[in-house]
């Protein structure tokens, strides 16, 4: 596959992705991150700005809240935590993403 139709795959598939693990519990951007890639053994390795960029994005719509978390004596983390809201949006484009695998394997299947 090439890297910009990669790219193009990846842009629709971001922002459900990430509510996907943040809906199991809450997360921070670094742990995005590394749970992508584990999960998906390594096809998905993305830049931190990608996640912060989507993580603003997801949170301005309201799907997710974010919190600042103690580390350590002086550090702290954000961490972000799926809404009701984001819950529901993630529902719906799960669904939407099985019917369009189901459509497309039948197209695929019959050539």
């Amino acid at each position: 596959m090439s890297e910009a139709y990669g790219q193009q795959l990846l842009r629709g598939a971001i922002g459900p992705l990430m509510l996907s693990l943040i809906a199991e519990l809450p997360m921070y951007g670094y742990q995005i991150i590394k749970e992508l890639e584990e999960r998906s053994e390594g096809y998905f390795r993305l830049a931190s700005s990608t996640i912060y960029s989507a993580l603003r994005r997801l949170e301005g719509e309201g799907l997710v809240l974010s919190s600042w978390q103690q580390v350590a004596q002086r550090q702290k983390r954000r961490c972000y935590e799926i809404t009701e809201k984001g819950r529901q949006i993630l529902a719906g484009r799960l669904g939407e993403w099985q019917r369009f695998y189901e459509a497309a394997s039948k197209v695929v299947s019959s050539g």
